[in-house]
């Protein structure tokens, strides 16, 4: 942000003020100012004017460097031998210092013109004093030198000056500056055609002038040809073309500037170069985000649609031996989950499907074992073990489940009696080796429950069902999914590899030839964040542990086979739409915040509110899949302005950790048991238990 509100400053997008006063009255101007010379002297408490003397121009050029017109400009001088003044401006001066530097080496002479080129008459002291001071820097960055020349913004012949202008001569004059006017306007700001502008430049009768000409501002191809003729006719007529302390046979007006002086300003002028460099980096950036938010609405949206008609249609059958009937295991990691194991267990228990239930406690110290086992439910078994993490805990349930279709769930989850025949039909087809379930917010009444709501229903079910389309699902999230024991022993289970081992298992199953499909029926309820920081703990896990399984199988980008179409479609969108999108989305908010500071504002907050209709429209059109009310949607604008903010930090902090070589624990999150029973159902205690 910092770099982009340099660049806005030496653009003249930042602080600049194009307010210029109309002519007032010029009583209190010195008369002998007012006929006098166009250089006005103001320094030590004189008030002096001087004029060129006959047989000499002072060719001067206001407002560059400009990289297009300077360098031709330079070019015409050089040809014919002749010397000028240009009064740059700090902005492009900071932007172009090779050009400044080129002016100097050639001979001519450089004057100051401030730095936003505003009408000082408007400035304070304290402003004025600034420009200069930039001014100054910039030209000490790019050539090394000081000048002691200045012209005001907007200034004439001295003629012209009145009470608003003549203080800030003054006060100029006070500060060092010998302040130099027109005598002579060429008037080729007004594109008149080069005759005109040499007719325009040729003083009378063999007299001396200032001439005011300009090298940036718009287009100066009149100003080039007009030069080509105008100084070999005067130089013909015994003109001589010098810089202005020539002319007047005084010292030079540029100081060299040595020791910290000089290396601030070449630090200035490395910075500016530094911030226009970034700056179209970012702009590079924020296209490329532009693309990708784009490109993945349109997939999510175009795929859903193909994947609800595909699944949705009657009569549809997941494969040849649907529907599938026979019993499941149902595989219960568990730490330390006093507050919600017996919601869980209890949701499992009324499944419309057969099911064993197998509580694996990895090491609990808050009697989560001892819960389920004081609930003595039949079909449910405990498996205890010392702490040794999530992975081992499920690996551990594998060996112990008797069945070989193999669901795995949360500890802080509760299932519909449905969810698991649901989840475990797609395995009618004999190259299912996984399920990914519907996983929704269980607590979303709270504004961080809603955002994460509408995460859930937008973000992970119709990336699903995109993904499950392009065959490269990259996560069977751990809160309800389904495996094959085949499959499973075949990729050699869960791995503790990474910190998202649901993620990382997904990625297996596809490299080793398994279809891995989206069960939407499946619903699962689960527990929410609902502090910052437990949302920040989790989903700092969520992201680092993508990008240690990506970089786990990255080899599948030069396989053949099923890990080779896996390695070629879905990492790179994976890669694209889950980590360097959102590393890249932040741009999106930066660029807006300019905007609405420094314009165009009504074209930023326009592209802004299109962006997010298009983000609703998706978020409807999930919800209305979802069969959920559109009420939470409420929110979404506030979700965009702050929620995106908490998970950009959150995936920067990811990038940090994987880029330093950091290891990142597991994260526990406190669990309040507030997820009973899916929404919708009745709870009423009979003989300890729950009816629906």
């Amino acid at each position: 942000m910092a770099m982009l509100l340099l660049r806005g400053y030496v653009h003249s997008e930042v602080l600049a003020d194009y307010r210029v006063r109309t002519e007032a009255p010029a009583d209190r101007v010195p008369e002998k100012i007012l006929d006098g010379g166009p250089v006005v002297d103001t320094r030590g408490g004189q008030v002096t004017s001087m004029d060129v003397p006959d047989g000499r121009i002072v060719l001067t050029f206001d407002d560059g460097p400009d990289p297009r017109w300077t360098p031709r400009v330079l070019d015409v001088l050089k040809k014919y031998d002749a010397h000028a003044v240009f009064f740059i401006t700090g902005t492009m001066a900071s932007r172009y210092p090779d050009l400044v530097e080129r002016m100097v080496r050639e001979g001519h002479e450089i004057g100051l013109h401030t730095f936003n080129h505003p009408d000082l008459s408007y400035q304070s002291k304290k402003r004025i004093d600034w420009e200069l001071t930039q001014n100054q820097l910039a030209l000490t960055g790019a050539a090394g030198i000081r000048t002691s020349l200045f012209r005001p913004p907007y200034s004439s012949t001295a003629s012209a000056l009145d009470n608003n202008t003549w203080p800030v001569t003054r006060y100029i004059g006070s500060r060092g500056y010998l302040t130099v006017l027109t005598g002579v306007d060429s008037e080729d700001w007004r594109r008149p055609g080069a005759a005109q502008i040499v007719r325009n430049a040729t003083p009378a009768g063999g007299k001396g002038a200032i001439v005011l000409m300009h090298d940036s501002g718009g287009d100066r191809s009149q100003t080039l040809r007009a030069l080509d003729t105008y100084l070999p006719q005067l130089k013909a007529k015994g003109y001589a073309f010098e810089n202005l302390t020539q002319a007047l046979d005084a010292p030079s007006a540029h100081t060299a500037v040595t020791g910290p002086d000089l290396w601030k300003g070449k630090a200035w002028t490395a910075l500016v170069t530094a911030a226009d460099e970034l700056t179209g980096v970012l702009v590079v950036g924020l296209a490329v985000i532009g693309v990708l938010v784009f490109a993945r609405f349109g997939l999510m949206l175009l795929l859903s649609a193909i994947h609800t008609r595909r699944t949705r249609r009657r009569g549809f059958r997941w494969g040849p031996d649907a529907p599938v009937t026979e019993p499941v295991s149902v595989l219960v990691p568990a730490y330390n989950e006093a507050k919600c194991i017996e919601n869980t267990v209890r949701s499992l228990v009324r499944s419309d499907h057969p099911v064993e239930v197998l509580v694996i406690d990895d090491g609990s110290a808050d009697g989560t074992a001892r819960i389920v086992e004081d609930l003595d439910l039949p079909g449910v078994r405990v498996v205890r073990q010392l702490n040794a993490g999530k992975p081992a805990a499920l690996n551990r349930g594998i060996a112990n489940a008797r069945h070989d279709l193999i669901v795995m769930m949360d500890g802080d989850t509760v299932f519909e009696p449905s969810t698991v025949r649901e989840l475990v039909q797609p395995f009618a087809d004999p190259q299912v080796g996984a399920v990914a379930g519907n996983a929704k917010v269980g607590n979303k009444d709270t504004l961080i429950g809603a955002w994460q709501h509408i995460e859930y229903v937008m973000g992970f079910n119709l990336d699903r069902r995109m993904y499950d389309v392009l065959r490269c699902m990259p996560t069977i999230p751990g809160a309800v999914g389904a495996f094959r024991r085949t499959a499973l022993d075949r990729v050699g289970g869960m791995s503790d590899d990474t910190l998202a081992e649901d993620t990382d298992i997904t990625m297996a199953m596809h490299r080793d030839g398994w279809k891995v499909v989206y069960a939407e029926k499946a619903r699962a309820w689960t527990e929410a964040p609902e502090s910052v920081q437990q949302l920040w703990s989790q989903r700092y896990r969520w992201c680092y542990g993508t990008m240690q399984a990506i970089w786990k199988h990255r080899r599948a980008l030069v396989e053949r086979g099923p890990s080779g179409r896996f390695g070629r479609v879905g990492l790179p969108l994976v890669s694209l739409f889950m980590v360097v999108a959102p590393l890249l989305a932040p741009l999106i908010d930066l660029f807006l915040v300019y905007g609405l500071l420094f314009g165009p504002t009504g074209k930023t907050i326009a592209a802004w509110f299109g962006v997010l209709a298009v983000q609703a429209a998706c978020a409807a059109y999930a919800f209305a899949l979802d069969r959920e009310r559109l009420t939470p949607l409420i929110s979404l604008p506030l979700q965009q302005l702050l929620y995106r903010q908490l998970m950009y930090i959150v995936l920067l902090q990811s990038w940090i950790t994987a880029l330093t070589g950091g290891r990142l624990r597991w994260q526990k999150l406190r669990r309040k048991g507030q997820v009973a029973a899916p929404p919708g159902e009745i709870r009423t205690p009979v003989d300890g238990g729950v009816t629906s």
